[in-house]
């Protein structure tokens, strides 16, 4: 008896260790199924543009114009919430301008869809239709009052907003399989919501200007039926097509499913949660070798990811890029790449940053390899690498580093340093809430002086920016000068109005 039940044990260990040897090949082989459904579905709208909803979206294709963040948290039953930190205004402006868009994401809990794209989205975009058409009254009424012939806009312009703002859908619109009784319990807090949303300083009139119709959410799972010879024209719609398309099939449980050379487990939602299966490999590197790993099959695809996650850390690390040391261990948690940048485009940051100054590297082997580091405006405000922060100390009169893994630097004055240690929210959600008060009491006493402050992090695009942008909604005014008024006045940090200022909403305007 006690033979058998330890014969049982080895059983059940070697099942565990070939499970979790061939888990990160289950997750890769599962996202490549599930992307063969995005690209028909993109190929039906061509003119449309492909958005990941981050993170698990982002893993499903390898070409998306750009990148949203819309939570499920803020969809689960008797939870739902909207927040003025994600309003994810880019994406309404895409639709517009585009006369549409496709959002994919999946979920692994047995469902067609997430509840980001069952309750979130559908109630964004009921809150976003429900401000243009405030908007589009009270320029109809300003209209009215200063007559036609006073107004800047055209006669026929004029006759089109009127038109709009009567026969405008701001109505929410869910899937048939929420019930009424919770659609009844959210339509109860649009009204509240929709005055959040006005009153964050969001710029709703831009927003009027581009959508010519109300945005309106549609369901597309691997169940759908969809006849080819009659898929619909966008512009035949008499709304702004919001296309929520669910990669995984969504029977619940992992299927096992065969081949010539070796046999798998399809996992549902596979792209989420990367930290605990992808082993240090990014969805851009995924893509780059995608046959590749496919080809390798569940024995060799550990080794393969792992020498693929190390070349390109190497060759990363050569350029003087931020590139920390994977370590795989069982069950541990890896910082992935988050792409939240739009397709990695810096129009919108250009926009926020302002000009940017080159600075020739002493550590790249290349004389054509240059660092930047950014200068916010007329501000005396930089961002940069804690790795650059040597090349450029002969720019800036004082530096504070946010770097969690502490690093001095030569400074003139022992005032003109500050290491405040910060780590990202997912190692610690209060890490930089705790932090900002000294951020911005160093910020004053500088800034007041005249002195040009560089703010450094271990990459120069998260914590730092985050850190600046509290330092300008703060200390500054809308015209990038210091309110010298509250200089001499001893400081007071509010977090919640950070979040709704104007600086904020623009940083996640193109960061989401």
């Amino acid at each position: 008896m006690a033979a058998e039940e330890r014969l049982s044990i080895y059983r059940a260990t070697r099942i565990i260790k070939k499970r979790e040897n061939s888990r990160l090949y289950n997750a890769l082989r599962s996202i490549y199924e599930d992307s063969i459904f995005i690209a028909e579905i993109a190929g039906l709208w061509r003119d449309l543009p492909l958005l990941a909803n981050l993170r698990c979206g982002l893993w499903y294709s390898p070409r998306f114009e750009a990148t949203c963040y819309f939570k499920s948290t803020d969809g689960h039953t008797n939870n739902w919430s909207f927040n003025t930190s994600r309003l994810n205004l880019h994406v309404a402006q895409l639709a517009g301008l585009r006369g549409g868009c496709i959002i994919v994401d999946s979920t692994r809990r047995g469902k067609r869809f997430p509840d980001s794209m069952s309750k979130t989205i559908p109630i964004w975009t009921c809150l976003l239709n429900r401000a243009v058409k405030n908007c589009l009254l009270r320029m109809s009424a300003e209209s009215q009052r200063d007559g036609e012939s006073q107004s800047n806009c055209s006669p026929n312009e004029t006759a089109d907003v009127r038109l709009l703002s009567d026969d405008w859908d701001s109505s929410l619109h869910l899937p048939l399989w929420v019930p009424d009784i919770e659609k009844a319990a959210i339509e109860g807090h649009i009204e509240e919501w929709t005055k959040q949303l006005e009153a964050c300083g969001a710029d709703i009139h831009s927003l009027a200007s581009i959508i010519r119709k109300p945005l309106r959410p549609l369901w597309i799972s691997q169940k759908t039926l969809i006849w080819l010879n009659e898929v619909p024209d966008c512009n035949s719609w008499d709304f702004t097509p919001i296309i929520l398309v669910s990669a995984s099939a969504s029977d619940g449980i992992a299927q096992q499913r065969s081949m010539s050379q070796f046999s798998w487990h399809y996992i549902p939602g596979a792209g989420d949660d990367e930290e605990s299966w992808a082993r240090g490999l990014s969805p851009n590197l995924f893509w780059k070798h995608t046959f590749e790993l496919i080809d390798s099959g569940p024995d060799l695809c550990n080794q393969q990811v792992a020498e693929l996650v190390e070349k390109e850390r190497v060759y990363r690390a050569q350029r003087g890029e931020y590139s920390p040391q994977v370590t795989v261990k069982l069950h541990q948690k890896f910082s992935g790449n988050n792409h939240s940048n739009i397709n990695g485009e810096s129009i919108n940051s250009r926009q926020l940053m302002g000009s940017k100054i080159f600075i020739n590297s002493m550590n790249t082997t290349s004389s054509d390899e240059r660092h930047p580091i950014f200068w916010l405006g007329s501000t005396n405000l930089a961002v940069a690498a804690t790795l650059h922060v040597p090349d450029v100390l002969d720019d800036v009169d004082c530096v504070l580093n946010c770097n969690s893994k502490f690093k001095s630097f030569c400074l003139p004055c022992a005032d003109s340093y500050l290491h405040l240690p910060m780590v990202t929210s997912k190692e610690d959600r209060f890490s930089l809430i705790n932090n900002l008060p000294s951020a911005v009491g160093f910020a004053k006493l500088n800034l007041s002086r005249g002195k040009k402050m560089l703010v450094c992090c271990h990459n120069g695009e998260d914590i730092s920016i985050c850190v600046c942008l509290a330092i300008l909604s703060s200390l500054f005014d809308e015209g990038a000068i210091p309110d010298q008024s509250s200089m001499p006045c001893s400081f007071i940090w509010s977090y919640s109005s950070f979040r709704s200022s104007s600086v904020f909403l623009q940083y996640q305007y193109f960061c989401p």
